[in-house]
């Protein structure tokens, strides 16, 4: 069974970041990562992250080597999806236009990122208009 991805704390959150940048590390790896972030955390702490993901099925490890090595078993497209769904419901009752339209008009974004937005609305345009129908 998967992971409910809004069960994931703040602290837990970061922790699983450093495996999607990093790919498979120790606990001294995300340790040394967090602490390169300004993030005073002890081993031990991190540690219990790890445990405590890998208990909820966000990451396995492996003792193959001299330390145990964890590796994210969950991707962040996956979930980033379900965050957003979850945002999406809770302030603007699913509906996903207002989100951007509060995004576009309160930050700012690069020319590349501008470039990406308005092939993603080109692409919408292209796309055969349904009528009344919510997208799950």
């Amino acid at each position: 069974m998967a992971p409910p991805e809004s069960d994931l704390s703040t602290a837990e959150l970061e922790v699983l970041k450093t495996l999607w940048d990093d790919g498979a590390s120790t606990v001294r790896d995300v340790l040394n990562r967090l602490h390169g972030r300004g993030r005073k955390i002890a081993y031990t702490t991190v540690l219990t992250f790890l445990t405590r993901l890998e208990q909820k099925g966000y990451v396995r490890s492996d003792k193959s080597g001299v330390a145990y090595v964890y590796r994210p078993r969950i991707s962040r497209e996956r979930v980033t999806r379900s965050r957003l769904q979850t945002l999406l419901e809770e302030l603007y009752d699913g509906a996903a236009a207002p989100l951007v339209l509060q995004l576009v008009r309160d930050r700012r974004f690069t020319a590349d990122e501008i470039a990406e937005l308005q092939s993603q609305i080109d692409e919408l345009e292209r796309r055969p208009r349904t009528r009344g129908k919510k997208k799950k």
